[in-house]
């Protein structure tokens, strides 16, 4: 777990995860989701091992023991880009509970005083169609079906709330700023221009 560098105080940085299946559009509305908070960016798919990336470029879905090290990582980024009143946008699919619970055991105090997941959701045609015209990532359509068979989405007790991603990503931008301002109203008040989600559960 990710140690702090310094003299390990707190720090009033909230962290938000765009989770959701391959094609669903994490890593665009998290950078995004990022600038409009004016916070850090981390994209999980640039923490996968070499190998990884070569077993879902042929398909084939990685096990739960490849993905720890990767959530590791993922969660240290996200720890290092933090600073006092800086947000951090991860985007990481984040499928199994049991994933999340990973994440959220390295993603709170004293680096994070909150952290909320936000998943994206579609109909199926719409995000094989995304994945069919990219050309540009390791991970294609073939890994869909998998993983929305694993796909556990937020329970109650999570923090967080779910998105429609049909929209013009600057609406759902909208909506998700919308809907960390219902998180934590005082913060994301000023939230244009410093932004911060915290803890609750919903949907849009």
């Amino acid at each position: 777990m990710y140690q702090p560098s310094d003299t390990g105080r707190a720090v009033s940085a909230r962290c938000v995860v765009i989770m959701g299946v391959c094609g669903a559009g994490k890593s665009r509305l998290a950078g995004a989701l990022a600038r409009r908070l004016d916070g850090a960016c981390v994209e999980g798919d640039d923490f996968h091992s070499a190998g990884a990336r070569s077993r879902m470029a042929a398909g084939q879905a990685l096990s739960d023991a490849e993905r720890e090290p990767w959530l590791d990582a993922i969660a240290a980024a996200a720890c290092a880009a933090a600073r006092p009143a800086r947000d951090v946008v991860i985007a990481c699919s984040a499928l199994r509970r049991s994933y999340r619970d990973r994440l959220r055991s390295r993603l709170g105090p004293p680096i994070f005083s909150g952290l909320a997941f936000v998943h994206l959701t579609g109909p199926r045609a719409l995000i094989a169609a995304r994945l069919a015209a990219r050309d540009d990532h390791f991970v294609g359509e073939s890994l869909l079906d998998s993983q929305l068979a694993i796909l556990e989405p937020l329970l109650p007790d999570e923090a967080g709330f779910t998105l429609e991603i049909s929209p013009p990503v600057d609406a759902v931008v909208d909506r998700a700023m919308e809907m960390l301002a219902e998180l934590d109203p005082q913060r994301t008040g000023a939230a244009e221009a410093e932004g911060a989600p915290d803890r609750h559960h919903g949907s849009s």
